[in-house]
């Protein structure tokens, strides 16, 4: 059986994300899929799952193999909470139960990679708070956290990755310029697992549009 690249999208789907924003969102994962499928290691070994978060958790997409996976639009509440915590602790089970880890008869799945996007902060900061340390022991080999927007806030984010992004425009341009550098950095770490059979993959260098948060 081959080894796989988990690779995770978890999404703000709050109703804050009206409008451009979530049909900017839409377009940007779309054309990603549509660059990873061009790539032969992405190809054999990515396998994507899209989990988005307002007042309610739903997995979009469950863990699939690229070249099966098949996303609808993300449908937004027309208000609500932003449940980060209870995001991430959905997609820690996720993980858990999904990802093969290594045994003596075989080799499990490369360490798995997260996205997560957010315009705002978590509404339940009491999970939020206590999911941080079940994250850490699902292993990822890059966490990337994107604050989009003026309302996003970076203080939470950093408390879950040293990889912190920010958008400061929330218009179509930023967004496929952040889904293209999303590709990108997966592809690195498929290359590098395919070639390596590690997953120390250095993340290429963002565009303009989109600012690294020290």
């Amino acid at each position: 059986m081959s080894r796989r690249l988990p690779v995770y999208l978890l999404i703000d789907s709050s109703g804050s994300m009206h409008g451009e924003p979530i049909h900017a969102v839409n377009v940007g994962i779309s054309a990603m899929l549509t660059a990873l499928r061009q790539d032969p290691y992405a190809l054999e070994s990515v396998h994507l799952s899209l989990i988005t978060f307002d007042r309610e958790v739903k997995e979009i997409l469950p863990l699939t193999p690229l070249d099966k996976a098949q996303i609808t639009d993300i449908q937004l509440p027309k208000s609500g909470a932003t449940h980060m915590g209870e995001g991430l602790e959905f997609l820690v089970e996720k993980v858990q139960k999904n990802v093969r880890k290594s045994s003596d008869e075989s080799k499990g799945d490369f360490r798995p990679m997260l996205f997560i996007m957010t315009d705002g902060s978590p509404s339940d900061l009491m999970v939020f708070k206590e999911v941080l340390p079940k994250v850490k022991t699902c292993n990822f080999a890059e966490i990337i956290a994107c604050a989009a927007g003026p309302k996003a806030n970076t203080d939470y984010l950093k408390q879950l990755t040293d990889h912190v992004v920010v958008l400061d425009s929330m218009d179509s341009s930023a967004f496929a310029q952040f889904f293209k550098w999303v590709s990108d950095s997966i592809t690195a770490g498929s290359m590098s697992a395919g070639v390596e059979g590690s997953m120390d993959s250095k993340l290429p260098p963002p565009p303009p549009e989109v600012q690294i948060v020290l």
